[in-house]
């Protein structure tokens, strides 16, 4: 079996998808509580002449945006990856096949299947 030299397989290539989840994970906390403490602090200019109605309507719709473009980024990451370097277990692509191979006798046959064979 080849190995091209930029195919990572392994613990690393997982790794790698974890650390991109985990970080993803992380700014979708971190963004929209940061937006809120903002607003709510009067950190943002000009957030200090909103009403409280306007502030929390503001606020959140940013903290939900923001939850949005992280999904999208990490979306993006997930589809940059390449295609071969993903391979499924060849262990479990062995049973899966043996498995469709299998006639099945537990499952009642439909009416269908039952007037084909008279």
């Amino acid at each position: 079996m080849l190995v091209k030299k930029n195919q990572h397989k392994g613990p690393k290539a997982t790794m790698s998808v974890i650390q991109k989840f985990f970080i993803a994970s992380m700014f979708m906390w971190v963004v929209p509580v940061a937006i809120l403490y903002g607003f709510n602090n009067n950190l943002f200019p000009g957030a200090d002449n909103l009403s409280p109605y306007s502030v929390t309507l503001v606020s959140g719709f940013l903290a939900v945006i923001s939850v949005n473009v992280v999904i999208a980024f990490y979306i993006y990451l997930a589809m940059k990856e390449p295609a071969e370097k993903h391979e499924p277990d060849p262990k479990f692509l062995a049973e899966a096949k043996a498995s469709m191979k299998q006639p099945t006798t537990n499952a009642p046959q439909s009416s269908e299947s039952q007037k084909k064979e008279q």
